[in-house]
């Protein structure tokens, strides 16, 4: 089994200093808003993806007042335990390390300790935009295939650099389609490797999500799922020269992978602008469980499950079906935040299963 043993926190949002020892697969942790069960939560994702969840700036991750934060912990997996530190510094430096032995580039580390979040704003997964369903994509994906990772990296960089020039070239009021030839060039080879590997995974990917949801809503609905991508209509040159023009206007590169989608349908129409709160958190979990079976069955065995307050506005026979499934049906680790001590108590122990209880 693959789980976290220990972790230490020092210095991280609202923790000065705090060590957290666990001793069961199911963790419920309980208190009142403001205490700190999120960032507990947060610092456990932090170590497995070395970034926090919820936001992208590690200022925002020290504790006000400090210049710096410490995260530790130690994991353990089949073959023996690993310790995984971070150390970050005044802003300007960041150590990561696995074993002692410092990362040169932190995306190495992606995939190594795999975990999936759950938590309330990620319905805008399924009601916001289409960055949102692709952020959630490549966190899965790049789990899977450093290879895919890395495209990515690189597809973002020289999007970055693409739109940068066709904003300079706008204030100067020049246009040079020779690097813009070079830029399109450069984007060929990590956006089809991002397009051919979206296609692949996501053919398995989401009939198991329209599985799991129709399995939480307890009846067949009309819903369907497809993958959306500028490619599948045109080769990427092809598209980039099209759309050229456009791209001048409006000082942004406006067609490539970075526009992909997954479109979510129910009788036929737009999933997102009549469906009811209920049906919203249901593909919500329906996708983050195809999330965790993916990852389960690509590593061999269960990734950490960190749900952070996300049986709020439930009914009681609903959590406790996806308790069920959650801490009976899945052989993984699980961490469950909520603010009434007493539910998640009461509703795990009549799980009949072991469970650690933290109040914070």
């Amino acid at each position: 089994m693959f789980n976290l043993v220990n972790i230490s926190l020092v210095q991280f949002k609202n923790y000065e200093q705090r060590q957290f020892s666990f001793t069961e697969r199911v963790i419920g942790i309980s208190g009142n808003n403001g205490v700190g069960k999120t960032n507990l939560l947060d610092a456990i994702y932090y170590l497995c993806f070395t970034k926090s969840y919820f936001s992208k700036s590690d200022q925002q991750q020290m504790q006000i007042g400090t210049e710096g934060f410490r995260l530790e912990g130690l994991f353990h997996q089949e073959g023996g335990n690993h310790r995984v530190l971070c150390i970050a510094k005044n802003l300007a430096k960041k150590e990561f390390s696995l074993d002692g032995a410092l990362y040169e580039r932190f995306s190495t580390h992606i995939g190594k300790f795999p975990s999936v979040m759950i938590a309330p704003d990620d319905v805008q997964i399924i009601s916001g935009g289409s960055e949102e369903r692709r952020r959630f994509l490549d966190a899965l994906y790049s789990q899977l295939d450093p290879l895919y990772l890395q495209n990515l990296i690189e597809y973002n960089k020289i999007i970055q650099q693409r739109n940068g020039f066709l904003k300079a070239m706008a204030e100067k009021g020049t246009a040079n389609h020779h690097l813009l030839d070079v830029y399109d060039q450069q984007l060929e080879g990590p956006g089809n490797y991002i397009f051919e590997r979206r296609t692949v995974f996501l053919q398995e990917l989401l009939p198991m999500v329209l599985s799991y949801y129709q399995g939480i809503a307890g009846s067949s609905e009309p819903m369907a799922l497809s993958y959306e991508s500028p490619l599948q209509q045109a080769s990427f040159q092809s598209l980039l020269k099209a759309c050229r023009n456009k791209d001048m206007i409006y000082q942004r590169t406006l067609t490539g992978i970075h526009k992909d989608d997954i479109l979510i349908r129910f009788n036929d129409q737009l999933f997102k602008q009549f469906a009811s709160q209920g049906q919203r958190k249901s593909l919500l979990f329906a996708l983050k469980f195809a999330e965790f079976e993916t990852l389960k069955r690509a590593k061999g065995f269960a990734p950490i499950l960190l749900l952070d307050d996300v049986f709020e506005k439930l009914d009681g026979s609903r959590m406790r079906n996806l308790l069920h499934w959650i801490c009976v049906e899945n052989a993984g680790q699980i961490f469950i935040t909520d603010t009434h001590g007493e539910r998640i108590e009461s509703e795990l122990r009549a799980l009949s299963t072991n469970v650690q209880l933290i109040g914070l």
